[in-house]
């Protein structure tokens, strides 16, 4: 009898063990599944502030272009109010030039032409560039001549002038330059 209690008693505390660990097991089952839900749940707000953030910056994107054509059509318009203010000299030099035979009449008008439209250049930052020796970085040679000076490169006449805006290049200047006659001679007897 005493073995059957033995085994009884076992057997109690075998079903207690398991009880015990089934108990553990669905209390760890539970804070798994809290955890579970917890971490879906911010997921899913992580998932909306992603949501958010797109249709934000793709509202960003769409006004910062919006601004950028009002800005490009703003700035459009102030440099053709020059022109048409420079297009209003023209024509008064053109009736100038139907009504009168007077050409100084005429020179006066294309000089004033000159200085305005020289004056709304400078007002929107570009330079003429001014050419006395060859700088590559500014002129493009479209010629060259041999001359007796013992300088080379330097700029003897400009086809077309060049421009900057702002400090860069805007348009080389177009120049024949010189080349020198003594220094070419003095490489050929060299060779």
């Amino acid at each position: 009898m005493e073995q059957k209690k033995k085994q009884e008693e076992t057997k109690a505390e075998e079903q207690s063990c398991e009880e015990i660990a089934r108990d553990e097991k669905l209390s760890e089952l539970e804070i798994l599944k809290q955890s579970f839900d917890e971490k879906k749940k911010e997921a899913e707000n992580l998932y909306d502030q992603l949501v958010r953030l797109q249709a934000d910056f793709s509202n960003f994107r769409r006004r910062t272009e919006d601004e950028k054509k009002k800005y490009l059509e703003w700035g459009k318009e102030k440099i053709l109010q020059k022109q048409i203010f420079l297009d209003d000299i023209l024509e008064q030099a053109l009736k100038s030039a139907q009504k009168g035979n007077n050409i100084e009449s005429i020179v006066t008008g294309l000089e004033m032409i000159t200085k305005e439209f020289s004056k709304m250049l400078k007002e929107e930052g570009v330079e003429e560039i001014k050419c006395d020796k060859f700088d590559p970085h500014l002129c493009e040679a479209l010629d060259s001549v041999e001359t007796e000076d013992e300088e080379d490169g330097k700029v003897l006449e400009v086809y077309q002038k060049g421009y900057t805006i702002n400090g860069n290049l805007m348009r080389p200047a177009k120049v024949k330059v010189s080349k020198s006659k003594v220094k070419s001679g003095m490489s050929n007897e060299l060779l």
